[in-house]
């Protein structure tokens, strides 16, 4: 067995970008069954991975409960790959097994109980959520779509054995958003084919998950994120052409309707070469929301998208993981991005999740004559972008995209987010410099990584005791570290100017003194920062750039330049390069090396720039900087090193905003940084 999987012979003809055709997908899903398939004995074995150490689970001494969950997760996210096999070739063998058989034999053992491999059914546990309904959700999905991959196999008298399970998980208790989808779908499979369901809990169901919808075709989550893409849209799209046109056309034209407005921009997520973006929970399921790109090929009108750049795509983001070597553990997905990595996951994930991240096989139920398959692969807006930047607003979300064209890569700059969690509130994702873990000594990669040094906290003093005459005694040891935004907050763009807020400590208890105004302009391959500090009390703050990961273990090239301008620090390392200048309200800037939290390597560097405020009472900053990336080898030129040509620095601008810049840009490209009114404009 090959280390990681490689395109034999491939179609240039067709794909000229990554030679995938639909043969080759076919081979692909082989590949990655035969490595999880040696985990398989024999047909009667039910298919198990090794339990990893850390934070997922099942975690030592778990109830068997949470063991069979973790088997059963296996059984059903492999089957999104084995799904789509059986209906290409219902003959198929994997490691010679049939994967017909297998997946019958073994759905029918966990749906029917007394079987040693047989599921709990929710009345016999404590009355919450489980992973089961998930699961449930994700088999359902495929099975509305490909019904006869498994379903019509069994006789009548299996199916009603089996029934008596499903429909027990489809009533049973959800959680408040995208967990509905799944008793959505595990019900409408029910009534179906035939069998009873409580239609007033469907229905409810489907009216809670269109109220979700927020526009742009984005449906609002714990916060925004990829589920939008994954489940609302993909499963719902699934669900109206299976169930929901025929049983609820209003409700499906709603899902139709908002799928329709998300293809309008769901391409500039991708990077040119189809990178996804590290950006989110569930991280770990990397590829999942490229299942978008086959899916738009179901959608009631023709598809909005060029269906060969949609391969094109769509493949690439396959082969950003399949082809590394670092990718696989225990012959299957890793737990993390490339590579294992405990700081992305969450304790809801086990050794089987990561399988979900192939839910673009559903490609493989498009008929061979679909524009998905025939069309020659193309970069889509990329063939114009040339060495410019093009961005993409998406105000409900508070999301901006950006595509560059000069280094290929595209960013995420999230607007609101609601609490503090590195998934979220870094100032930018770009999908080739992936997120690195939070530094409680400062320099954390994209990131305002703020410390008080305010007295009290350093005593352990209540920050409000001049007000209630009250000493608390607070956590004086955990305001000693660094830490980061508590939420971000969307301002709008103006004038081509991104404004947003970092609220680095929230009120109540913290007052307003407590902010950062960010403004920010896009630039090729990079963007200014126009910044403006309210931080009230003594403190000091850094700035990080994107991490560079030790490939191999060489570290990065670092160099200094400055003048009377400005301050330059490059780093570089085989492939990728990032500069940080700055300009106006930082003392200094530096690098340092970062262990065990970059998602790539063992060891990274992090270029920041950092300043110490200890006044009582710091005056407001504007801190001005440029933090520029490349994706070669080539040196940075003078043009490059100086994107800014002049800055004006205002106490009061024109509108009489408090503390504004006009920024000259080395084109001669002027803006007007104005945070007039910027409290009011916020939106979370």
């Amino acid at each position: 067995m090959k280390k990681a999987f490689e395109v034999d012979n491939p179609d240039f003809t067709l794909s000229p970008q990554t030679g995938m055709t639909k043969k080759h997908y076919i081979e692909l899903a082989k590949y990655l069954l035969e490595r999880a398939f040696k985990h398989v004995k024999s047909p009667e074995d039910p298919i198990s991975f090794p339990i990893v150490p850390g934070k997922t689970y099942p975690q030592p001494n778990a109830p068997d409960w949470r063991y069979r969950s973790a088997e059963f997760e296996a059984l059903e996210r492999t089957f999104t790959i084995a799904g789509p096999l059986i209906h290409v070739d219902p003959e198929i063998k994997i490691n010679n097994i049939s994967l017909k058989e297998y997946y019958s034999l073994h759905f029918y053992n966990a749906f029917t109980p007394g079987h040693a491999n047989s599921l709990p059914m929710p009345e016999d546990l404590p009355d919450s959520t489980y992973q089961f309904t998930c699961e449930f959700g994700g088999l359902f999905k495929t099975l509305l779509l490909m019904p006869e991959i498994l379903w019509t196999g069994y006789t009548q008298k299996q199916k009603d054995e089996m029934a008596v399970t499903i429909s027990k998980w489809g009533h049973h208790r959800t959680t408040q958003n995208n967990w509905r989808i799944f008793n959505i779908v595990t019900l409408s499979f029910l009534k179906k084919y035939g069998y009873e369901i409580d239609d007033e809990l469907l229905k409810s169901h489907l009216l809670w998950v269109a109220s979700y919808h927020s526009g742009n075709g984005w449906y609002l989550e714990q916060t925004y994120n990829y589920y939008t893409i994954s489940l609302f849209v993909v499963y719902g799209t699934i669900w109206n052409r299976a169930f929901g046109d025929e049983y609820y056309p209003q409700i499906a034209a709603t899902i139709e309707k908002s799928a329709q407005e998300l293809m309008k921009t769901y391409t500039n997520f991708f990077a040119r070469d189809g990178y996804v973006n590290m950006w989110a929970r569930s991280i770990t399921y990397r590829t999942w929301i490229s299942g978008g790109f086959p899916v738009s090929f179901m959608l009631k009108d023709k598809s909005p998208l060029d269906p060969g750049w949609a391969r094109r795509l769509c493949s690439g983001s396959l082969l950003q993981f399949v082809t590394r070597e670092d990718f696989f553990e225990n012959d299957i997905p890793s737990l993390g991005f490339y590579r294992h990595a405990e700081y992305v996951l969450q304790n809801y994930s086990c050794s089987g999740s990561p399988f979900i991240m192939f839910l673009p096989f559903i490609c493989l139920a498009l008929p061979d004559d679909s524009p998905f398959w025939t069309a020659k692969e193309n970069d889509g807006i990329w063939e114009k972008l040339g060495n410019n930047s093009h961005s993409e607003v998406l105000e409900k979300p508070g999301l901006v995209l950006v595509n560059h064209g000069k280094t290929g890569t595209s960013e995420i700059v999230p607007g609101k987010v609601y609490y503090d969690d590195h998934n979220y509130s870094k100032l930018a994702y770009n999908t080739h410099f992936p997120w690195e873990d939070h530094n409680p000594q400062g320099g954390t990669s994209m990131e305002y990584s703020f410390r008080s040094l305010d007295p009290r906290d350093v005593r352990g003093d209540d920050i409000n005791f001049y007000l209630t005459g009250l000493t608390v005694q607070n956590d004086s040891e955990k305001n000693s570290a660094f830490t980061t935004s508590q939420s971000m907050l969307y301002n709008g763009v103006r004038e081509d100017i991104i404004y947003r807020q970092a609220i680095m400590r929230k009120p109540p208890n913290n007052g307003v003194g407590y902010i950062i105004d960010l403004a920010e302009i896009v630039i090729p391959g990079g963007v200014i920062r126009v910044d403006r500090s309210r931080l009230a009390f003594e403190y000091e703050l850094t700035l990080g750039h994107y991490g560079l990961p030790h490939v191999n273990g060489k570290k990065a090239e670092i160099h200094h330049f400055a003048d009377s301008f400005k301050k330059v620090i490059t780093a570089s390392i085989p492939g990728r390069r990032v500069t940080l200048i700055t300009y106006n309200g930082w003392d200094k800037v530096a690098s340092l090396v970062h262990k065990g939290r970059n998602a790539e390597a063992d060891e990274s560097t992090v270029l920041y720039a950092s300043k110490k405020r200890t006044k009582k009472n710091p005056a407001m900053e504007l801190m001005i900087t440029v933090m520029l990336h490349k994706m070669d080898d080539s040196e940075w030129t003078e043009e490059e090193l100086s994107p800014v040509k002049k800055i004006e620095i205002m106490d009061v601008t024109p509108t009489f905003s408090a503390l504004g810049a006009n920024i000259t840009l080395y084109n001669n490209k002027k803006y007007a940084v104005d945070f007039i009114n910027m409290d009011g404009y916020r939106s979370c």
